[in-house]
């Protein structure tokens, strides 16, 4: 059978770094040549999965839809194929074999819904790896911010220094601020004006918009706002705070006031079940927010909902996915014996793996030995040589393709199920705009009709919801979570 592999690093760095491009191709090669696939094409990208729209991925993706025979991809493991539900599911549709090498599971139509069910942890364990890698990024930043140097790209006037790792002033740039400031202090000069007039005496173009984005960063005093909250920055300042609050109050003068936003919980969450526009929502009387289908489609028979009314029929898609207190348990239980059993399994492949290549190294060294005694001609040493080496690159790559589960897995199987065990718990005890973002977690899409509501849940979400309306946990086809032991019994039922 014929088959493509997939490799990625999220970064340029990683790729010159080395970082596991050439790892990705070698274990999947010796997984191809172990199993009989016959390569085809190689797709390598160096960017981020978090976003779909990769793209070598996209060429590969219109690389299996052009390809007339079957075609398997392989790929390392799910986190360098994708970070999000996106492509996961343009290979699905597209009937995909995908075979994952390090962990020997392959994703298909045709797969368990255990197999579907703990990809699609996989996925979601992806994900909270690109999302908690975004949060360290930001804690690292509100340090930098709470030490007073500025965090990020350095503001137009200043430039960045890598080696202090803080802004310092450009000699240039920093005297178009602090023209701009004086002169639109006076009130004599607009945005496009004021822009004319650097032009005119510098020779350099600054955008409107990038203009007012500069008479209003307080930066330049000494201070810088950053996620929020005011810091005192340590990086030298360029105008008074009196010359940036004349500034400030020329800029008021221009503009008008603006009317109040208000905070819709549930905007596009839901379409309607008639006519699949989407649910909009309206603010009535200054106080009640009604939901009500958009009418894109022309006049429609879906009726108003109150907010509290939308909020109270969501809740009752949470109580849809809840996992009973004993299955939690017991599954739970499963998937770390489950753990420990393939830990085990590993070792002992290793600890093989390293008994030949002992057994190669003494039958090289002996040969060796006879070789200097004159026991056996050369062109024998040399190609008796050859097989224990070629024998001893097929051991190094199965030794590279053994990989210990991680336990993160595990531990976000536990968290998927804990969520869908208190889901509804936390939800009635949240506000709106809280239990928005509660259920995004759980919902994919959601229409509404006068009556009922028609949820299409998330991966892994999906599975458990089948499950729990059928009340049926002990399914060893769906949800076999047993360890590899045969006389062990892992679920209930």
């Amino acid at each position: 059978m014929d088959a493509v592999i997939y490799a990625r690093v999220s970064s340029r760095e990683q790729q010159q770094e080395g970082f596991s491009i050439q790892s990705q191709q070698r274990s999947c090669r010796a997984y191809a040549t172990k199993n009989g696939f016959r390569i085809t094409r190689e797709f390598i990208d160096v960017e981020s999965a978090k976003q779909s729209g990769r793209k070598h991925f996209g060429e590969m993706v219109d690389f299996l839809k052009r390809t007339k025979n079957p075609v398997c991809l392989l790929v390392e493991k799910m986190d360098r194929l994708c970070r999000n539900f996106d492509d996961l599911g343009l290979l699905e549709k597209l009937g995909t074999e995908i075979h994952f090498v390090k962990t020997g599971t392959v994703h298909s139509k045709n797969a368990k819904a255990q197999t579907k069910f703990m990809h699609g942890i996989e996925v979601v364990s992806a994900k909270f790896y690109s999302d908690n890698l975004r949060e360290e990024v930001i804690k690292g930043m509100r340090e930098k911010a709470e030490q007073g140097i500025y965090p990020g790209r350095a503001p137009f006037g200043y430039r960045n220094n890598q080696i202090l790792r803080t802004i310092e002033v450009h000699s240039e740039n920093s005297e178009i601020v602090k023209f701009a400031f004086e002169q639109y202090a006076t009130g004599g000069f607009s945005l496009i004006t004021l822009r004319n007039a650097i032009r005119e005496r510098f020779g350099k173009t600054v955008n409107r918009s990038y203009l007012h984005t500069i008479l209003t960063n307080p930066v330049y005093t000494g201070v810088f706002e950053w996620a929020g909250r005011t810091y005192t920055g340590s990086h030298p300042t360029l105008i008074s705070s009196n010359l940036f609050e004349s500034v400030q109050a020329v800029i008021r003068g221009f503009n008008k006031g603006k009317y109040r936003k208000v905070d819709i919980a549930f905007r596009g969450m839901l379409t309607c079940a008639h006519d699949d526009c989407t649910v909009t929502a309206e603010l009535k009387k200054n106080k009640y927010v009604y939901y009500r289908c958009s009418g894109g489609r022309g006049k429609c028979d879906l009726p108003r909902f109150r907010e509290q009314e939308i909020s109270d029929k969501l809740g009752t898609l949470l109580k849809d996915i809840y996992v009973p207190d004993d299955v939690v348990a017991k599954i739970t239980a499963a998937l770390e014996q489950d753990e420990q059993n393939s830990k085990a399994e590993i070792e002992r492949q290793r600890q093989r793996l390293a008994t030949q290549k002992t057994l190669i190294h003494e039958r090289m060294d002996k040969a060796y030995a006879d070789k200097l005694d004159g026991k056996i001609p050369e062109e024998f040493w040399q190609r008796k040589m050859a097989d224990w080496q070629t024998e001893e690159r097929r051991i190094i790559d199965a030794e590279a393709g053994l990989t210990t589960p991680a336990a993160e897995r595990t531990l976000n199987a536990k968290r998927i199920l804990e969520l869908a065990n208190k889901a509804h718990f936390l939800y009635v005890t949240r506000k709106p705009h809280e239990q928005a973002e509660l259920l995004k977690k759980v919902l994919l899409n959601c229409s509404i009709d006068g009556v009922s509501l028609y949820p299409t849940y998330r991966k892994p979400f999906d599975v458990i919801f089948e499950r729990a309306k059928s009340n049926e946990w002990s399914g060893r086809a769906d949800l076999n979570c047993r360890p590899l032991a045969p006389q062990a019994s892992a679920l209930p039922g």
